[in-house]
Protein backbone atom coordinates (compact mmCIF):
# COMPACT_ATOMS: atom_id res chain seq x y z
CA UNK A 1 0.00 0.00 0.00
CA UNK A 2 1.33 3.43 -0.91
CA UNK A 3 0.78 6.53 1.21
CA UNK A 4 0.26 9.96 -0.27
CA UNK A 5 2.75 12.66 0.58
CA UNK A 6 0.01 14.46 2.50
CA UNK A 7 -0.54 11.44 4.76
CA UNK A 8 3.20 11.12 5.39
CA UNK A 9 3.41 14.82 6.24
CA UNK A 10 0.49 14.59 8.66
CA UNK A 11 2.04 11.58 10.39
CA UNK A 12 5.36 13.40 10.73
CA UNK A 13 3.71 16.49 12.18
CA UNK A 14 1.70 14.37 14.63
CA UNK A 15 4.89 12.59 15.76
CA UNK A 16 6.68 15.88 16.34
CA UNK A 17 3.74 17.21 18.33
CA UNK A 18 3.66 14.14 20.55
CA UNK A 19 7.41 14.30 21.21
CA UNK A 20 7.26 18.00 21.97
CA UNK A 21 4.42 17.50 24.45
CA UNK A 22 6.35 14.71 26.16
CA UNK A 23 9.51 16.79 26.41
CA UNK A 24 7.62 19.78 27.78
CA UNK A 25 5.89 17.60 30.33
CA UNK A 26 9.20 16.02 31.39
CA UNK A 27 11.22 19.19 31.68
CA UNK A 28 8.54 21.08 33.55
CA UNK A 29 7.98 18.28 36.05
CA UNK A 30 8.54 19.25 39.67
CA UNK A 31 11.06 17.45 41.85
CA UNK A 32 8.31 16.49 44.20
CA UNK A 33 6.31 13.36 44.85
CA UNK A 34 3.26 12.98 47.02
CA UNK A 35 2.61 9.78 48.96
CA UNK A 36 0.39 7.25 47.26
CA UNK A 37 -2.34 5.54 49.23
CA UNK A 38 -1.55 1.94 50.14
CA UNK A 39 -4.70 -0.16 50.43
CA UNK A 40 -2.71 -2.97 52.00
CA UNK A 41 -2.05 -1.45 55.37
CA UNK A 42 -4.49 1.36 56.07
CA UNK A 43 -7.79 2.85 55.05
CA UNK A 44 -8.01 4.65 51.76
CA UNK A 45 -9.74 7.65 53.27
CA UNK A 46 -7.04 8.13 55.89
CA UNK A 47 -4.29 7.79 53.30
CA UNK A 48 -5.98 10.31 51.05
CA UNK A 49 -6.10 12.84 53.88
CA UNK A 50 -2.42 12.33 54.68
CA UNK A 51 -1.44 12.53 51.02
CA UNK A 52 -3.42 15.72 50.45
CA UNK A 53 -1.98 17.34 53.56
CA UNK A 54 1.60 16.53 52.64
CA UNK A 55 1.09 17.68 49.06
CA UNK A 56 -0.42 20.96 50.27
CA UNK A 57 2.12 21.67 52.98
CA UNK A 58 5.41 20.46 51.47
CA UNK A 59 7.46 22.68 49.16
CA UNK A 60 7.69 21.91 45.45
CA UNK A 61 11.18 22.25 44.03
CA UNK A 62 11.58 23.12 40.34
CA UNK A 63 12.77 20.17 38.33
CA UNK A 64 16.58 20.02 38.25
CA UNK A 65 16.76 23.07 40.50
CA UNK A 66 16.62 21.42 43.94
CA UNK A 67 18.80 23.11 46.48
CA UNK A 68 19.40 19.86 48.31
CA UNK A 69 22.69 18.05 48.00
CA UNK A 70 22.19 14.30 47.90
CA UNK A 71 25.13 12.38 49.34
CA UNK A 72 25.81 8.66 48.97
CA UNK A 73 28.54 7.03 51.03
CA UNK A 74 29.57 4.04 48.92
CA UNK A 75 31.47 1.50 51.00
CA UNK A 76 31.87 -2.13 52.01
CA UNK A 77 31.45 -3.72 55.43
CA UNK A 78 34.16 -3.00 58.01
CA UNK A 79 35.72 -0.18 56.00
CA UNK A 80 34.88 2.62 58.43
CA UNK A 81 31.55 3.50 56.83
CA UNK A 82 29.68 3.88 60.14
CA UNK A 83 32.34 6.38 61.21
CA UNK A 84 32.02 8.34 57.96
CA UNK A 85 28.24 8.24 58.26
CA UNK A 86 28.47 10.03 61.58
CA UNK A 87 30.27 12.92 59.89
CA UNK A 88 26.92 13.60 58.19
CA UNK A 89 24.60 12.35 60.90
CA UNK A 90 25.89 15.04 63.27
CA UNK A 91 25.28 17.91 60.86
CA UNK A 92 22.21 19.90 61.87
CA UNK A 93 21.00 20.35 58.29
CA UNK A 94 21.61 16.82 56.97
CA UNK A 95 18.94 14.13 57.05
CA UNK A 96 20.94 10.92 57.41
CA UNK A 97 19.81 7.34 56.84
CA UNK A 98 21.83 4.31 57.88
CA UNK A 99 21.69 1.37 55.44
CA UNK A 100 18.10 1.64 54.15
CA UNK A 101 19.00 -0.85 51.41
CA UNK A 102 19.17 -3.52 54.10
CA UNK A 103 15.42 -3.90 53.67
CA UNK A 104 15.69 -4.38 49.91
CA UNK A 105 18.35 -7.04 50.34
CA UNK A 106 16.53 -9.07 52.93
CA UNK A 107 13.19 -8.83 51.16
CA UNK A 108 14.40 -9.81 47.69
CA UNK A 109 17.35 -12.05 48.55
CA UNK A 110 17.19 -13.14 52.21
CA UNK A 111 20.35 -15.23 51.88
CA UNK A 112 22.34 -12.76 49.84
CA UNK A 113 25.16 -12.55 52.37
CA UNK A 114 25.79 -16.27 51.93
CA UNK A 115 25.38 -16.27 48.15
CA UNK A 116 28.39 -15.89 45.86
CA UNK A 117 26.36 -15.51 42.67
CA UNK A 118 27.05 -12.36 40.69
CA UNK A 119 23.44 -12.46 39.57
CA UNK A 120 22.23 -12.53 43.17
CA UNK A 121 24.49 -9.64 44.12
CA UNK A 122 23.06 -7.47 41.34
CA UNK A 123 19.45 -8.55 41.17
CA UNK A 124 18.54 -6.00 43.80
CA UNK A 125 20.23 -3.05 42.10
CA UNK A 126 17.16 -1.89 40.18
CA UNK A 127 15.01 -1.93 43.31
CA UNK A 128 17.82 -0.26 45.27
CA UNK A 129 18.11 2.59 42.79
CA UNK A 130 14.36 3.16 42.87
CA UNK A 131 14.39 3.25 46.66
CA UNK A 132 17.37 5.61 46.79
CA UNK A 133 15.71 7.97 44.32
CA UNK A 134 12.56 8.03 46.44
CA UNK A 135 14.46 8.56 49.69
CA UNK A 136 16.43 11.45 48.23
CA UNK A 137 13.06 12.92 47.28
CA UNK A 138 12.06 12.49 50.94
CA UNK A 139 9.44 9.89 50.06
CA UNK A 140 9.97 7.51 52.98
CA UNK A 141 6.67 5.78 52.25
CA UNK A 142 8.46 3.87 49.51
CA UNK A 143 10.30 1.95 52.24
CA UNK A 144 7.03 0.31 53.21
CA UNK A 145 7.35 -2.00 50.21
CA UNK A 146 10.35 -3.67 51.86
CA UNK A 147 9.71 -3.51 55.61
CA UNK A 148 8.35 -6.78 57.01
CA UNK A 149 5.81 -6.92 58.55
CA UNK A 150 4.44 -4.06 56.51
CA UNK A 151 3.86 -0.84 58.47
CA UNK A 152 0.34 -0.10 59.67
CA UNK A 153 -0.89 3.49 59.30
CA UNK A 154 2.65 4.41 58.23
CA UNK A 155 4.18 3.38 61.59
CA UNK A 156 6.73 0.65 62.21
CA UNK A 157 9.17 -0.64 64.80
CA UNK A 158 11.16 -2.60 62.23
CA UNK A 159 13.32 0.01 60.51
CA UNK A 160 16.88 -1.32 60.49
CA UNK A 161 19.14 0.61 62.88
CA UNK A 162 16.65 3.46 63.25
CA UNK A 163 18.63 4.70 66.24
CA UNK A 164 21.70 5.31 64.04
CA UNK A 165 19.90 8.24 62.43
CA UNK A 166 19.85 11.35 64.58
CA UNK A 167 17.00 12.86 62.55
CA UNK A 168 14.80 9.85 63.31
CA UNK A 169 15.49 10.19 67.04
CA UNK A 170 14.73 13.85 67.52
CA UNK A 171 11.72 16.17 67.15
CA UNK A 172 9.46 16.26 65.23
CA UNK A 173 9.91 12.54 64.53
CA UNK A 174 10.35 11.78 68.23
CA UNK A 175 8.67 14.25 70.56
CA UNK A 176 9.53 12.13 73.61
CA UNK A 177 13.11 13.37 73.62
CA UNK A 178 14.23 16.60 75.21
CA UNK A 179 17.46 18.59 75.35
CA UNK A 180 18.89 16.18 77.93
CA UNK A 181 18.62 13.31 75.42
CA UNK A 182 20.72 14.83 72.66
CA UNK A 183 23.49 12.23 73.03
CA UNK A 184 21.48 9.06 73.49
CA UNK A 185 22.87 5.64 72.70
CA UNK A 186 21.26 4.00 69.70
CA UNK A 187 19.28 1.46 71.73
CA UNK A 188 18.02 4.08 74.19
CA UNK A 189 16.70 6.17 71.33
CA UNK A 190 14.54 3.30 70.09
CA UNK A 191 13.23 2.60 73.59
CA UNK A 192 12.27 6.20 74.27
CA UNK A 193 10.87 7.06 70.84
CA UNK A 194 8.81 3.92 70.29
CA UNK A 195 7.48 3.18 66.83
CA UNK A 196 8.60 5.25 63.86
CA UNK A 197 5.99 7.40 62.14
CA UNK A 198 7.04 7.56 58.49
CA UNK A 199 4.81 10.58 57.86
CA UNK A 200 6.71 12.58 60.48
CA UNK A 201 10.00 11.23 59.14
CA UNK A 202 9.06 12.37 55.64
CA UNK A 203 8.22 15.86 56.91
CA UNK A 204 11.52 16.00 58.83
CA UNK A 205 13.45 15.02 55.73
CA UNK A 206 11.84 17.83 53.76
CA UNK A 207 12.78 20.33 56.44
CA UNK A 208 16.48 19.44 56.17
CA UNK A 209 18.67 21.07 53.56
CA UNK A 210 20.48 17.90 52.48
CA UNK A 211 20.06 14.12 52.48
CA UNK A 212 22.88 11.63 53.11
CA UNK A 213 22.66 7.84 52.87
CA UNK A 214 25.25 5.21 53.72
CA UNK A 215 25.25 1.84 52.01
CA UNK A 216 27.49 -1.22 51.76
CA UNK A 217 25.05 -2.91 49.38
CA UNK A 218 26.03 -1.36 46.06
CA UNK A 219 29.15 -3.03 44.61
CA UNK A 220 30.48 -0.33 42.27
CA UNK A 221 30.02 3.33 41.43
CA UNK A 222 29.02 2.42 37.87
CA UNK A 223 25.91 0.82 39.36
CA UNK A 224 24.84 4.35 40.35
CA UNK A 225 25.15 5.96 36.94
CA UNK A 226 21.38 6.21 36.43
CA UNK A 227 21.07 8.14 39.70
CA UNK A 228 24.12 10.33 39.11
CA UNK A 229 22.74 11.36 35.72
CA UNK A 230 19.19 11.84 36.99
CA UNK A 231 18.49 15.59 36.56
CA UNK A 232 16.09 15.51 39.50
CA UNK A 233 18.97 14.76 41.86
CA UNK A 234 22.10 16.55 42.89
CA UNK A 235 23.87 13.33 43.79
CA UNK A 236 27.49 13.24 44.92
CA UNK A 237 29.24 9.97 45.71
CA UNK A 238 31.82 9.58 48.46
CA UNK A 239 33.55 6.27 47.80
CA UNK A 240 35.20 5.01 50.97
CA UNK A 241 37.97 2.44 50.63
CA UNK A 242 40.20 0.71 53.13
CA UNK A 243 43.25 -1.55 52.98
CA UNK A 244 41.80 -5.03 52.21
CA UNK A 245 44.07 -6.49 54.87
CA UNK A 246 42.41 -4.27 57.45
CA UNK A 247 38.95 -5.18 56.16
CA UNK A 248 39.72 -8.90 56.39
CA UNK A 249 41.06 -8.56 59.94
CA UNK A 250 38.03 -6.58 61.08
CA UNK A 251 35.53 -8.95 59.45
CA UNK A 252 37.24 -12.00 60.94
CA UNK A 253 36.89 -10.52 64.41
CA UNK A 254 33.38 -9.12 63.95
CA UNK A 255 31.69 -11.86 61.93
CA UNK A 256 33.29 -14.78 63.70
CA UNK A 257 31.04 -17.53 62.37
CA UNK A 258 31.11 -16.38 58.75
CA UNK A 259 34.91 -16.02 58.81
CA UNK A 260 35.57 -19.07 60.99
CA UNK A 261 37.94 -20.73 58.50
CA UNK A 262 40.07 -17.58 58.25
CA UNK A 263 40.37 -17.59 62.03
CA UNK A 264 41.36 -21.26 61.99
CA UNK A 265 44.10 -20.46 59.49
CA UNK A 266 45.22 -17.49 61.58
CA UNK A 267 45.33 -19.59 64.75
CA UNK A 268 46.87 -22.82 63.45
CA UNK A 269 48.99 -21.65 60.55
CA UNK A 270 47.23 -24.16 58.29
CA UNK A 271 45.10 -22.96 55.42
CA UNK A 272 41.78 -24.90 55.33
CA UNK A 273 41.24 -26.67 52.01
CA UNK A 274 37.68 -25.35 51.79
CA UNK A 275 38.51 -21.72 52.62
CA UNK A 276 36.17 -19.34 50.78
CA UNK A 277 38.68 -16.93 49.25
CA UNK A 278 35.88 -14.96 47.54
CA UNK A 279 35.21 -13.37 50.93
CA UNK A 280 38.43 -11.49 50.21
CA UNK A 281 38.75 -11.39 46.43
CA UNK A 282 35.24 -10.00 45.88
CA UNK A 283 36.17 -6.93 47.95
CA UNK A 284 39.31 -6.39 45.91
CA UNK A 285 37.54 -6.87 42.58
CA UNK A 286 34.78 -4.43 43.51
CA UNK A 287 37.33 -1.86 44.68
CA UNK A 288 39.38 -2.27 41.51
CA UNK A 289 36.41 -1.92 39.17
CA UNK A 290 34.79 0.96 41.04
CA UNK A 291 37.94 2.97 41.70
CA UNK A 292 39.10 2.45 38.12
CA UNK A 293 35.85 3.97 36.93
CA UNK A 294 36.20 6.92 39.29
CA UNK A 295 39.86 7.62 38.54
CA UNK A 296 39.26 7.38 34.79
CA UNK A 297 37.04 10.43 35.23
CA UNK A 298 34.17 9.72 32.84
CA UNK A 299 32.10 12.81 31.97
CA UNK A 300 29.04 11.54 33.85
CA UNK A 301 31.01 11.58 37.13
CA UNK A 302 32.40 15.10 36.75
CA UNK A 303 31.88 16.99 39.99
CA UNK A 304 30.10 13.96 41.45
CA UNK A 305 32.82 11.64 42.78
CA UNK A 306 35.36 11.73 45.59
CA UNK A 307 37.60 8.86 46.67
CA UNK A 308 38.44 8.71 50.38
CA UNK A 309 40.85 6.27 52.02
CA UNK A 310 39.84 5.36 55.55
CA UNK A 311 43.47 5.56 56.64
CA UNK A 312 43.75 9.21 55.57
CA UNK A 313 40.57 10.07 57.43
CA UNK A 314 41.74 8.19 60.53
CA UNK A 315 45.10 9.98 60.62
CA UNK A 316 43.73 13.47 60.16
CA UNK A 317 39.96 13.36 60.64
CA UNK A 318 39.34 17.09 60.87
CA UNK A 319 41.32 18.01 57.77
CA UNK A 320 39.85 15.20 55.68
CA UNK A 321 36.31 15.98 56.81
CA UNK A 322 36.78 19.60 55.81
CA UNK A 323 37.89 18.43 52.36
CA UNK A 324 34.80 16.24 52.05
CA UNK A 325 32.44 19.06 52.97
CA UNK A 326 34.27 21.41 50.64
CA UNK A 327 33.76 18.94 47.79
CA UNK A 328 30.06 18.71 48.62
CA UNK A 329 29.66 22.46 48.86
CA UNK A 330 28.07 22.20 52.31
CA UNK A 331 29.36 24.30 55.23
CA UNK A 332 30.70 22.10 58.02
CA UNK A 333 29.02 23.06 61.28
CA UNK A 334 30.29 23.01 64.86
CA UNK A 335 28.36 19.82 65.72
CA UNK A 336 30.52 17.85 63.29
CA UNK A 337 33.72 19.41 64.59
CA UNK A 338 32.74 18.65 68.18
CA UNK A 339 31.87 15.07 67.33
CA UNK A 340 35.25 14.52 65.66
CA UNK A 341 37.07 15.89 68.67
CA UNK A 342 35.11 13.66 71.04
CA UNK A 343 35.14 10.47 68.99
CA UNK A 344 38.59 10.05 67.48
CA UNK A 345 40.62 9.86 70.68
CA UNK A 346 38.92 6.99 72.46
CA UNK A 347 40.70 4.32 74.49
CA UNK A 348 40.82 0.61 73.65
CA UNK A 349 37.58 -0.21 75.49
CA UNK A 350 35.61 2.38 73.53
CA UNK A 351 35.70 0.41 70.26
CA UNK A 352 34.39 -2.94 71.51
CA UNK A 353 30.94 -2.62 69.93
CA UNK A 354 31.16 -3.89 66.36
CA UNK A 355 29.37 -0.83 64.98
CA UNK A 356 30.87 1.62 67.45
CA UNK A 357 32.36 4.89 66.26
CA UNK A 358 34.18 6.07 69.40
CA UNK A 359 37.80 5.09 69.03
CA UNK A 360 41.39 6.18 68.65
CA UNK A 361 41.02 6.46 64.91
CA UNK A 362 44.72 6.47 63.99
CA UNK A 363 45.46 3.38 66.11
CA UNK A 364 42.39 1.56 64.80
CA UNK A 365 43.53 1.96 61.20
CA UNK A 366 46.79 0.14 61.99
CA UNK A 367 45.49 -2.52 64.37
CA UNK A 368 45.13 -5.17 61.67
CA UNK A 369 48.92 -5.47 61.50
CA UNK A 370 48.84 -7.25 64.87
CA UNK A 371 45.66 -9.24 64.29
CA UNK A 372 46.60 -11.17 61.14
CA UNK A 373 49.36 -13.72 60.75
CA UNK A 374 52.00 -12.90 58.16
CA UNK A 375 50.92 -15.92 56.10
CA UNK A 376 47.42 -14.46 55.67
CA UNK A 377 48.85 -11.01 54.99
CA UNK A 378 51.13 -12.42 52.28
CA UNK A 379 48.20 -14.31 50.75
CA UNK A 380 46.09 -11.14 50.72
CA UNK A 381 48.89 -9.11 49.18
CA UNK A 382 49.19 -11.60 46.34
CA UNK A 383 45.43 -11.94 45.76
CA UNK A 384 44.84 -8.19 45.85
CA UNK A 385 48.11 -6.85 44.48
CA UNK A 386 46.44 -4.78 41.73
CA UNK A 387 44.11 -2.86 44.00
CA UNK A 388 46.75 -2.44 46.71
CA UNK A 389 48.99 -0.70 44.19
CA UNK A 390 46.07 1.28 42.78
CA UNK A 391 45.14 2.66 46.19
CA UNK A 392 48.68 3.22 47.45
CA UNK A 393 48.93 0.41 50.01
CA UNK A 394 52.43 -1.05 50.37
CA UNK A 395 53.18 -4.74 50.85
CA UNK A 396 55.00 -5.95 53.95
CA UNK A 397 58.01 -7.99 52.88
CA UNK A 398 58.38 -9.79 56.19
CA UNK A 399 56.71 -10.32 59.56
CA UNK A 400 59.16 -7.88 61.12
CA UNK A 401 58.17 -5.20 58.64
CA UNK A 402 54.50 -5.99 59.21
CA UNK A 403 54.70 -5.43 62.96
CA UNK A 404 56.99 -2.41 62.83
CA UNK A 405 54.65 0.60 63.00
CA UNK A 406 57.52 2.97 62.22
CA UNK A 407 57.27 1.64 58.67
CA UNK A 408 54.15 3.02 57.01
CA UNK A 409 52.27 0.72 54.66
CA UNK A 410 50.22 3.62 53.26
CA UNK A 411 51.78 5.77 50.57
CA UNK A 412 51.17 9.49 50.53
CA UNK A 413 48.52 9.98 47.85
CA UNK A 414 46.33 12.92 47.02
CA UNK A 415 43.16 11.63 45.42
CA UNK A 416 41.69 14.93 44.27
CA UNK A 417 37.92 15.04 43.69
CA UNK A 418 36.84 14.96 40.05
CA UNK A 419 35.67 18.53 39.53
Amino acid sequence: MQCSWKAVLLLALASIAIQYTAIRTFTSKSFHSCPIASPVNCSLSQDADVADRLCDESPTFPYNLSRKTHVLILATTRSGSSFVGQLFNQHFDVFYLFEPLYHVQYTLIPKLTQSKSTTDRRVMLGASRDLLRSLYDCDLYFLENYIKPQPVNHTTDRLFRRGASKALCSPPVCEALGAIDLHLEEGDCVKKCGTLNLTLATESCREHGHVAIKTVRVPEVSDLRALVEDPRLNLKVIQLVRDPRGILASRSETFRDTYRLWRIWDGTGRKPYNLDVTQLTTVCEDFWNSVSTGLNRPPWLKGKYMLVRYEDLARNPMKKTEEIYDFLGIPMDSNVERWIQNNTRGDRSSSKHKYGTVRNSAATAEKWRFRLSYEIVAFTQHACQQVLAQLGYKSAASEEELKNLSISLVEERDFLPFS
